[in-house]
């Protein structure tokens, strides 16, 4: 689960309902400020973002999943205390039938 940098749609909503047991929030972040309709994000803001608990996992999201997959050193610098993913394919590939809320 933790091994890779970027997560599929479908990685993204299994290992939130995992993660969810343990008690570890996953929380989609928009980068570009586009929401992605029927998914509950938060836009890209780093001071707000130190406020989850440690150890919550940010799923970043941009047009095709490129930008952010580049900037996932930039992410870490920024959040050390939180694990950070680029969401594979971005808003380009979401699936409205695959709910994440």
């Amino acid at each position: 689960m933790f091994t890779q940098d970027e997560w599929t749609q479908e990685e993204l909503i299994n290992n939130r309902e995992i993660l969810k047991q343990e008690g570890v929030e996953v929380v989609l972040v928009d980068t570009i400020l586009k929401p992605i309709e029927g998914a509950k994000s938060i836009v890209y803001n780093p001071f707000e973002m130190q406020e989850y608990p440690k150890g919550t996992v940010f799923v970043f999201y941009c047009d095709t999943g490129k930008t952010t997959q580049e900037r996932l050193p930039f992410f870490r610098s920024k959040l050390p205390d939180y694990r950070c993913f680029s969401l594979r394919g971005g808003r380009a590939y979401w699936r409205a039938s695959l709910k994440f809320e």
